[in-house]
């Protein structure tokens, strides 16, 4: 079984690759502003997990960013200012991979702002990994919420996430 660090690396390095994805496609006007926001919305949602991960605290499986800045508050993680509005992504996530129409919410610019302050801190944070893991959350077979992203991460996108 893999552990909180091999995670925490993992999702630092799908997070880096959203971040790359988001700036690449910034100014190819072909690319819509949802798909600049999905990869975005990935990036933030990447480096927040991968941050909670490095401190050894369980997150939930979420899309939702507002859902994982709560743990990060709660573990005590410096959160960057500007991340404080980034759950305008959020519903990029998901509503805009399926047809919905675009939430227009945010513009591609914003949106790869919001991706450079996740991926930053998220870096340090996975760099150092010095402070203890938590061993709690666990399920009756021994694995945390982080395990099965992990797993899931590993086995591809069959695993359905809300």
């Amino acid at each position: 079984m893999a552990d909180q660090r091999d995670l925490a690396r993992e999702l630092l390095g799908l997070a880096k690759d959203d971040r790359a994805a988001a700036a690449a496609l910034l100014d190819v006007a072909g690319v819509s502003d949802a798909i600049v926001a999905f990869h975005a919305q990935q990036a933030v949602e990447k480096s927040l997990k991968a941050v909670l991960a490095s401190g050894g605290v369980d997150f939930p499986l979420t899309h939702n960013l507002a859902a994982l800045l709560q743990p990060c508050e709660d573990a005590d993680v410096d959160v960057p200012a500007e991340l404080e509005a980034a759950d305008l992504l959020t519903p990029y996530a998901v509503a805009a991979r399926y047809g919905s129409k675009s939430p227009a919410t945010v513009d591609r610019a914003a949106a790869l702002q919001f991706a450079a302050a996740a991926v930053r801190p998220a870096a340090g944070a996975v760099a150092t990994l010095t402070r203890p893991l938590a061993r709690a959350g666990r399920s009756a077979d021994g694995k945390s919420a982080s395990d099965a992203t992990l797993e899931g991460l590993r086995d591809g996108p069959s695993a359905a996430v809300p």
